[in-house]
């Protein structure tokens, strides 16, 4: 008597498969930035095929704008007591900068896809949504749109020279001091002083 073999497929799962396809999308951005990487790359990273990406996102373009939103949606920084935001502010940089830190993608995404201007726009819009426009509301006084956009300036320069660049004024200078530096930068900007 033969028996029949019976494979099981496994279970579709629509959340996951977009799931993975958006860490791998982040991944393969953060690494090599909008021009550097393909949908098939993504979608091997995946595990899935690249019409499969296509089916979920449509496009290259609509894939990246999806894994931006995803990496600049933590705008916990704005949030609770603004007389708080340059403590919230110092200590965020200084903990995402320290050297055993894990990468910061959203920053490398941001360095490495900035160059194509459909990126670059990507980029200003979802920085706008998620970091300036809840900053600015945060901010008294006069020229809070200016000082919205140099304190988040201010912040991912300090990112780039820290991490990336790693500049030993900032990396191995006394930390005490260094904290003391930044938030008297962070609460002029703040402030309007």
């Amino acid at each position: 008597m033969s028996q029949k073999l019976t494979i099981q497929k496994r279970p579709r799962n629509a959340g996951a498969t977009r799931e993975a396809i958006l860490q791998s999308a982040l991944a393969a951005f953060a690494r090599s930035g909008y021009d550097g990487v393909g949908v098939r790359e993504i979608a091997q990273g995946a595990g899935v095929t690249g019409v499969l990406v296509n089916r979920y996102f449509g496009s290259k373009e609509d894939l990246f704008s999806a894994a931006v939103e995803i990496a600049f949606s933590d705008d916990s920084l704005f949030t609770g007591d603004a007389s708080q935001l340059a403590t919230r502010l110092t200590d965020a940089v200084l903990v995402k900068t320290d050297k055993a830190a894990e990468p910061i993608d959203p920053l490398l995404l941001l360095l490495r896809s900035a160059s194509n201007p459909r990126a670059a726009t990507i980029l200003r819009d979802s920085i706008a949504s998620h970091f300036e426009r809840p900053l600015r509301s945060a901010l008294t006084g006069r020229n809070a749109n200016e000082r919205a956009a140099m304190i988040l300036s201010f912040f991912a320069g300090l990112q780039l020279f820290r991490k990336v660049i790693g500049a030993k004024a900032l990396t191995d200078g006394n930390r005490a001091d260094l904290y003391a530096s930044i938030m008297a930068a962070f609460q002029s900007m703040i402030g309007g002083g």
